[in-house]
């Protein structure tokens, strides 16, 4: 209307033949946009391309995606933004007991809540989830290292047997090669208990720990990652083939949790760049 207005057309023309009131053109000639309003648009611009490209990150991490755009804003800002827009992540959910109760345990608690460790190799943490598809559930043993949050090995199987953990546990040592000395803490699930891991456990040095029974706590630093998990994949839609599903997993590892998730307990770093970070001032003075 502005510039109708310049080439000689009067404003209650142009608002008449526009159907629109005069009272709000004459109120935003008073008061334009503000620097601040524009400011916060460019920003909430920027946190919607990073929600867009990755729609299960938290504001957290969408405001670091925004800060490496260069655009800077505080944590709290992007959740301002990110709430009156509605653009949330999934949110956590409690899972469920099965009812079974749990054997007794083959090794003492050598953690007891305390999920630290200043080097990787120190500590790892194991636990089991599963997923149904159209096909049957899918199992996910997964070990995690404490240092890095790095997901070290993991297993996918149809059926929940020992050898899910012992797989699980061998392809970590697969990467992480010489590991002796190293805590691997677990829940007293029947295939932590089994003979076949606690050999694969004495055979490689490894120290076994257990929590209490009921007490989730005790593996909590595991129990956040599947609640990501859970989030971020299985519960996203339905899974028709177990090939399906294990896919997902898979390339949300390697892909997104490993190499794009940042946490804000590494520094908002990824656990790949955490651990070069690490790792380098080891092999410089090597």
């Amino acid at each position: 209307m502005t510039k109708l207005a310049a080439d000689g057309i009067p404003v209650t023309v142009a608002c008449r033949v526009l159907n629109i009131a005069r009272q709000p053109y004459y109120r935003w000639r008073a008061r334009p946009v503000t620097e601040t309003e524009l400011e916060r648009a460019h920003r909430a611009n920027t946190l919607f391309d990073a929600h867009r490209d990755d729609p299960e990150s938290g504001y957290r991490f969408l405001a670091d995606e925004a800060r490496d755009a260069g655009v800077s804003m505080a944590d709290r800002t992007a959740w301002r933004i990110c709430s009156s827009m509605g653009w949330w992540s999934a949110f956590g959910k409690k899972r469920g007991r099965n009812g079974k109760k749990a054997g007794p345990p083959v090794h003492d608690d050598l953690v007891r809540r305390d999920f630290t460790a200043t080097v990787p190799n120190r500590l790892w943490l194991a636990d089991i989830t599963e997923h149904r598809t159209t096909e049957g559930k899918l199992y996910l043993c997964a070990i995690k290292d404490v240092c890095s949050n790095r997901i070290v090995g993991y297993s996918i199987d149809s059926r929940m047997k020992s050898r899910l953990a012992v797989t699980a546990l061998t392809n970590a040592l697969a990467r992480r090669g010489e590991v002796a000395g190293c805590v691997v803490h677990t829940d007293r699930g029947s295939q932590f208990r089994s003979r076949k891991f606690v050999r694969a456990l004495a055979r490689h040095g490894l120290s076994g720990s257990m929590g209490r029974v009921g007490a989730a706590g005790d593996n909590a630093a595991m129990e956040s990652f599947f609640a990501l998990l859970q989030n971020n994949i299985l519960d996203r839609r339905s899974w028709s083939t177990r090939d399906e599903l294990r896919t997902a997993i898979v390339t949300w590892i390697e892909r997104t949790y490993h190499r794009r998730r940042r946490q804000a307990a590494l520094g908002r770093l990824t656990p790949i760049e955490y651990e070069a970070i690490m790792t380098t001032p080891a092999s410089q003075a090597a």
